[in-house]
């Protein structure tokens, strides 16, 4: 008898589960504005500079190591162009006139607002939130200052008609054991709490194919600690597709330049392929890939991009290629002896937007239908497009890259010129835009 009503009783639990996934309703909004990646330029932006003095700590965070920067102490090449901050810091530098050089701190809210506004005068379409795996393992812990950052800039996007997208970057994901469950709790809080994706007639969430839109960075690179076959990684996109209240969500991977031969920069794991495929979208990582000191770069990047295209399509999956401006991570390597002796200032030289451009029209001209900027604002290690000083401060053993003698403003400029070719709306030119 305890057995029948035992297991009666499952039956009842289990018919009540099922009507209760049958009822669920998804907690995602209709898309807005932007309810496809296709024709837009988005960056990448860090938003991880701290302060002292900005309410986060003590320290200065990514501007130096632990918690210093001082002359000998840096870890970012390039300086921030901080003429139009409402809030800015001290830092123990000098400019070339004496004066103290100042910072910025990712953590105000008028800092962030600063950087949309940027967005929408130039007209880059949005960005992708890096927001990295260690901030999930404390998803009940609303107060932390990424998340604040992220509510910031979600209020931004709004205020500003700009794009905004989440891209979980799985650096920090520890070997032996640990998986992404921790994602999944937090995309739950995104969206129950700072209504990620559903901010009503305001909504400028990034959607794609009519579904928000996630990104998952770092799948396939040979440096990582874990396995990508052992961190549940399938669940977590079976989760943001189908889960009946969280998921319907698409799907953008980030993978190493060389995915498709599953060589060079790339683990030879053939697994990396049936992920991709469960994706919708396909980003390779080609920051330092690709530089003006070799050769015809611009028709060796065209065809790698056409190459990648055409696998894209025969996979079934959309495909967004990087560029970026140049690339310098001297200061930053320096606390690394190993590798600091192949690192020098500007490795991968800017040349006032001439790497930039090249790679730019060699995507559209490739026939992209989609651009990622790497980055809006890293300084760290010297893509970023935001405004960046031209007359930096300097040490006596500290040296930070200056602009080219180009306006501050230059790679915004460019980006925007970017967006503007890619949809048609003025033609496609292999020249640099001037204004």
């Amino acid at each position: 008898m305890n057995q029948v009503i035992t297991k009666g009783l499952v039956c009842v639990l289990i018919l009540l589960a099922i009507v209760r996934d049958g009822n669920a309703q998804s907690h995602h909004g209709k898309a807005g504005i932007y309810s496809s990646y296709k024709g837009l330029v988005m960056a990448g932006y860090q938003g991880w500079f701290r302060t002292p003095g900005d309410g986060t700590g003590n320290n200065f965070v990514h501007y130096g190591r632990n918690g210093k920067f001082e002359d000998g102490n840096s870890t970012v090449d390039f300086w921030p162009d901080v003429s139009e901050y409402e809030k800015t810091y001290e830092t123990s530098f000098k400019n070339t006139d004496g004066s103290i050089g100042k910072v910025f701190s990712s953590a105000d809210k008028s800092t962030i607002d600063l950087h949309f506004k940027w967005m929408k005068q130039y007209g880059v379409d949005g960005v992708f939130m890096q927001r990295f795996f260690d901030v999930t393992r404390d998803h009940k812990n609303y107060t932390k200052s990424s998340d604040i950052i992220l509510q910031n800039a979600l209020n931004a996007a709004i205020k500003y008609d700009r794009a905004i997208a989440v891209m979980y970057d799985l650096s920090g994901l520890r070997a032996g054991g640990e998986d992404c469950s921790s994602i999944i709790e937090d995309w739950k809080m995104l969206v129950d709490k700072l209504k990620i994706t559903n901010a009503g007639p305001k909504q400028n969430y990034l959607f794609h194919n009519g579904k928000p839109l996630v990104a998952i960075w770092g799948l396939g690179f040979p440096d990582r600690s874990y396995n990508i076959r052992e961190i549940g990684i399938n669940r977590l996109i079976e989760f943001l597709k189908n889960d009946p209240v969280y998921g319907g969500c698409s799907i953008m991977l980030g993978v190493p330049t060389y995915f498709r031969e599953l060589n060079k920069d790339c683990l030879p794991d053939p697994y990396l392929h049936d992920l991709i495929r469960s994706a919708d979208i396909v980003l390779p990582w080609m920051v330092q890939r690709f530089t003006p000191l070799v050769h015809n770069i611009t028709d060796h990047y065209r065809d790698h991009i056409m190459a990648d295209l055409a696998w894209a399509k025969e996979n079934k999956v959309d495909y967004v290629p990087i560029v970026y401006p140049g690339f310098s991570w001297r200061n930053l390597s320096l606390g690394n002896p190993g590798l600091a002796k192949y690192t020098s200032y500007g490795a991968i030289p800017r040349l006032k937007g001439e790497f930039y451009w090249d790679l730019v029209h060699g995507s559209i001209n490739a026939g992209a239908e989609m651009l990622y900027v790497a980055m809006f604002d890293e300084i760290d290690e010297g893509t970023a497009i935001f405004k960046v000083s031209d007359t930096p401060p300097g040490g006596a053993t500290t040296r930070f890259v200056g602009n080219d003698g180009m306006p501050s403003d230059h790679y915004l400029f460019l980006t925007g010129q970017a967006a503007k070719m890619l949809r048609k709306e003025i033609p496609l030119t292999k020249e640099i835009p001037v204004r």
